[in-house]
């Protein structure tokens, strides 16, 4: 009997519903196989990765274009049958009306939640300045809002990742996200446990994600406690790949050998798994 696929609207309902309560992990594929993979190991949502995906494309993290992104977000979709979360970096535009016009195309894709940056990519102004960043979060939830409302909108601080570790100043900016209209707030790059207890302190009762792309000493059961709602892992299982790649590769350029295949992954096991996914 062919099973029933859940519509978009079963979707993003059993998103909300996941943030409701408890703490879950959305790890991050970055291409269908490794999309389809995840969920049959029983996560309940997964979330692009910028990066990671860039990378499978020959470029850097923040190269990919606003269409190509898009297109991304749909096969991921179409490939699922859980929640797609969207990393839409900073909604491709540096305006208000421009961000409202992206992230409306995002919705189209299907995706269940979709997160908003305020780093600006220059290096000399890493952040919009608070007021530009509130409106840009005011146009995201509008955009959402008149497409019916049901997508999940994440509010982003980046200030650990450009250089700007100022815990005061990442939950000053998450609180305004917030009152802006973000579901959920995140802050990649926060260490330690009085870091992530802090925040999740200041925007409660909003959920928070948390980014956890090495090891920070803490597990699951300890980051639940803290009240995280869920837990993202960005590119680190892309660079988890990479590295096995790497090493291989870099072993047969330069010594001829190829004793890193004997950890790889059975080609009949792979083509079983995608024949039964």
């Amino acid at each position: 009997m062919t099973k029933t696929r859940p519509s978009l609207a079963d979707k993003r309902r059993i998103f909300r519903r996941l943030h409701e309560s408890g703490c879950f992990v959305i790890p991050n594929p970055w291409d269908v196989g490794s999309a389809v993979y995840l969920q049959s190991s029983g996560f309940k949502a997964l979330a692009t990765t910028s990066s990671g995906f860039a990378w499978s494309q020959g470029r850097p993290d923040g190269g990919i274009a606003r269409d190509i992104a898009l297109a991304h977000f749909a096969s991921l979709v179409a490939a699922t049958d859980v929640p797609v979360n969207a990393d839409f970096e900073n909604g491709f535009a540096n305006d208000a009306a421009g961000v409202a016009d992206n992230v409306a195309l995002a919705v189209r894709t299907g995706v269940a939640g979709l997160s908003i940056e305020d780093s600006t990519g220059d290096a000399a102004k890493p952040l919009f300045d608070l007021s530009t960043a509130i409106d840009r979060i005011r146009a995201a939830r509008g955009a959402i809002d008149r497409a019916g409302g049901d997508v999940l909108l994440i509010g982003r601080a980046e200030c650990f990742l450009v250089g700007r570790p100022d815990l005061g100043e990442t939950i000053e900016r998450l609180k305004a996200y917030a009152q802006a209209g973000a579901d959920c707030l995140y802050a990649p790059g926060l260490q330690g446990s009085e870091q992530i207890a802090s925040v999740v302190a200041a925007v409660a009762p909003k959920p928070v994600n948390l980014l956890v792309g090495s090891s920070i000493g803490l597990t699951m059961r300890e980051i639940a406690a803290l009240g995280v709602r869920r837990v993202s892992v960005g590119g680190a299982l892309a660079r988890s790949a990479w590295s096995a790649f790497m090493r291989a590769a870099t072993l047969i350029a330069d010594e001829g050998r190829f004793d890193a295949f004997a950890d790889a992954a059975a080609g009949r096991d792979l083509d079983a798994f995608f024949r039964a996914h």
